[in-house]
């Protein structure tokens, strides 16, 4: 798989561990930065996941900022985007299996790292089931993305 990460300043040191981590599952890894721990902020690298996720150039996305509040909510900005800000296994699996969701937020003051690799591993393990409550409430948000981005451009 196919697989970007990034991070504001606050989750470069998760950001970097985890990177060596998804390289050693055998996915091929795109590092979007920052590439030091000098503030900068995360609308930028929220903006450049969503790009490669969305251009098809990766098939998932890896995001951290402080808390994975701020990166999820720029994230959720751009319509095609379903980020999760996880903190537990069971949601990093679950997000993909009934929301497909295609990037995996993280607080990199928040989560730590062995917990870290358990979520990334279980979120790029995981699919979308495709069982019809699944996609029909898949369908919902994605009608809710487009009667909403309608309405801005009129």
């Amino acid at each position: 798989m196919r697989v970007a990460i990034a991070s504001d300043h606050a989750g470069f040191a998760l950001k970097q561990e985890l990177a060596g981590f998804v390289k050693s599952l055998g996915h091929d890894l795109a590092d979007l930065g920052t590439h030091t721990s000098d503030p900068c902020d995360y609308p930028d690298f929220a903006e450049r996941i969503a790009e490669e996720v969305l251009s098809g150039r990766v098939d998932r996305g890896i995001l951290l900022c402080g808390s994975g509040v701020g990166a999820s909510v720029a994230a959720n900005k751009i319509p095609g985007i379903r980020a999760g800000n996880c903190g537990d296994y069971y949601s990093a699996h679950q997000g993909v299996e009934h929301d497909d969701m295609n990037v995996l937020v993280l607080g990199g003051r928040i989560v730590g790292g062995s917990v870290a690799r358990d979520m990334v591993r279980a979120y790029l393990d995981a699919s979308f089931t495709r069982e019809e409550r699944h996609a029909r409430r898949l369908a919902k948000v994605m009608a809710i993305e487009a009667k909403h981005c309608a309405r801005v451009v009129q």
